[in-house]
């Protein structure tokens, strides 16, 4: 996987964001800290959906080196990912 070192920061970016929640709510943190502390979270999930999608696509369904049957295989995958992610 390309720029396996970002995705590995974005990672635990998120993960940081989830603890921050999480003592938020322990805390009993005002409403809109923890709406806005949820917004941040989904927004670096999003993002992070975002490009691991980006760089698969290129690499898989761009790749002239994969038969039209693998491509055809891969893009139902990505479809799986996309609706399961969209739910």
């Amino acid at each position: 996987m390309h720029n396996q070192a970002k995705l590995l920061t974005r990672v635990r970016k998120i993960s940081g964001q989830s603890a921050a929640l999480e003592k938020m709510l322990s805390a009993d943190s005002e409403c809109m800290e923890v709406l806005q502390q949820i917004a941040a979270i989904r927004g670096a999930v999003n993002g992070l959906m975002a490009e691991v999608l980006e760089h698969h696509i290129v690499d898989h369904l761009g790749s002239a080196a994969e038969s039209a049957e693998e491509r055809e295989a891969d893009v139902q995958v990505v479809l799986k990912a996309l609706r399961s992610y969209l739910k």
